[in-house]
């Protein structure tokens, strides 16, 4: 049977006004940052709620379009024969790993959001890393999604389609007068801007190809792509009803001149369904769009108007997205604090902690720059099956017990600050617990479930005679925690954001 997918949420993107029906609580702070980010801190909680959320959004925005970009490597240009013959793998995995793990890093950031938007556009302008296989380019396009996330889309489009990661991916550097390829001029207008069949047709996708031509300057391996004018088709093209001698730039203009509506929609579904809901409102995405012409295709004006809207924090949208796997592991190490920076992980890459994350979320079937096709990743309910919900368990528990057996004096002081140092297990459980979902529990057995898992296997007695407290025994403490964390990652609801 297919899913059905609701979306019951109500209100405008009016400012959202806090209210008794509608407070700014935690519930809905965690809903922002599980939303933007990878999830919150209890100080970040704290101090969000201490702003006026329209401020604090602003804020957010305002921090993330200044954030500083990744330096400049000092291989950033290298091509094949830059690379020591007898060394080549080894160096070019190194420089890899260096991306990997800054955009790794960013995603533990208080303000994640543009970490999470490059995550998104990675998934909406795909290449794939084994395609093309090149340091060199793989940073050109990391510099491309560190730009463009919060800039100007039609900047960002204008720039994608000449990266070498996408020459090379959707075969542009085979694209020439001689003998046009459809490829990118095909996914440009169905996935890059427009949508499938959304106003053009194949004769415009043919004519496009013919455009985009010239993009061939190839010399070696990982060397840079240029433009040859030889190989570029200047004759005559009929686009969009349109006759010219369109070029690469022509063919920019027109999407954006010609189908702006439709481009401007498109984007804002994309970025409804990524950030709101997977149902679409469609009221609320043509706002969106209007904000994005209003703009002039700007990404940031578009976001402010929707994470400070009244129908994003609609209590129908918390809890109502599934996880993907990089969103699950990264949010229960944020959420729980684990001190992830004083990791060290052995073997060829030493200290370098984020590689064993990546590693996990390969297995799971998530690689930072390799989606599986050009479509990208799954979304919302098909990042779960058999197979993956079980992974995930396995992945939680990883850095669950690691925690406990390497940092079990962060874990426990992280509980403590959590609960105020209670000693009552029921309260101690349930606070854990919705600390790390999106909302309550329907059942109260859920909740007393927890107090079991919590409980382990200390006597009854200490409990109730108010002997046994967060500072009883470290390592007992340690392993009490570690099996309610363990047993909150299985809950269907750990699963949404």
């Amino acid at each position: 049977m297919a899913a059905t997918y609701l979306n019951c949420a109500v209100g405008s993107l009016d400012v959202y006004t806090p209210s008794a029906e509608s407070p700014w609580n935690e519930e809905r702070v965690k809903h922002l940052y599980r939303r933007i980010g990878f999830g919150a801190t209890q100080a970040m909680i704290e101090n969000a709620l201490a702003q006026d959320p329209a401020t604090l959004i602003d804020q957010l925005i305002d921090d993330a379009l200044v954030k500083p970009n990744f330096p400049r490597p000092d291989w950033a240009d290298w091509a094949l024969s830059d690379y020591d013959p007898n060394n080549t793998t080894a160096q070019a995995l190194q420089q890899l790993y260096e991306i990997i793990t800054r955009w790794s890093t960013e995603f533990l950031d208080d303000n994640a959001m543009r970490a999470k938007l490059m995550l998104f556009w990675s998934n909406h302008f795909v290449t794939k890393l084994e395609d093309y296989n090149c340091p060199s380019y793989n940073y050109d396009y990391f510099r491309l999604l560190e730009n463009h996330s919060l800039g100007n889309f039609r900047d960002f489009v204008h720039e994608i389609g000449t990266a070498p990661a996408m020459l090379i991916f959707l075969n542009g550097v085979q694209n020439t007068r001689f003998e046009p390829n459809e490829n990118y001029a095909r996914e440009l207008m169905e996935l890059f801007t427009l949508g499938i069949d959304n106003n053009y047709t194949q004769n415009d996708i043919e004519e496009a190809a013919r455009a985009l031509t010239g993009w061939n300057g190839f010399s070696e391996a990982c060397a840079p792509i240029t433009y040859v004018p030889t190989f570029h088709d200047a004759g005559q093209k009929t686009i969009f009803g349109r006759t010219g001698a369109w070029d690469y730039d022509g063919l920019m203009n027109l999407i954006f001149t010609e189908r702006s509506i439709e481009c401007a929609t498109y984007i804002c579904s994309r970025l409804y369904n990524h950030y709101v809901n997977r149902e679409p409102n469609e009221d609320i995405i043509v706002g969106m769009a209007q904000v994005f012409l209003e703009n002039n295709f700007e990404i940031a004006p578009v976001l402010r108007v929707l994470f400070k809207s009244e129908h994003f924090f609609d209590e129908a949208h918390f809890g109502g997205l599934v996880k993907s796997h990089i969103e699950s592991t990264y949010g229960i190490i944020k959420e729980m604090e684990y001190p992830i920076l004083e990791a060290e992980i052995q073997g060829p890459f030493p200290n370098r902690p984020f590689l064993s994350i990546h590693f996990a979320n390969s297995d799971l079937g998530q690689v930072l720059f390799d989606p599986p096709d050009v479509a990208g990743w799954p979304s919302d309910r098909d990042w779960i099956n058999g197979t993956t919900l079980t992974s995930r368990w396995n992945v939680a528990d990883f850095f669950i017990f690691d925690f406990f057996r390497n940092h079990r004096n962060a874990l426990i002081l992280w509980v403590q600050s959590l609960t105020d140092n209670s000693n009552d297990p029921y309260f101690i459980s349930k606070r854990v617990i919705d600390f790390l979902i999106s909302k309550e529990l329907q059942s109260e057995q859920d909740y007393e479930n927890g107090v079991m898992a919590f409980k382990w296997e200390v006597p009854e007695n200490y409990f109730e005679d108010g002997s046994w407290n967060l500072d009883w025994d470290q390592e007992i403490v340690g392993a009490q925690i570690a099996f309610l964390i363990r047993y909150i990652s299985r809950l269907p609801e750990f699963q949404l954001a």
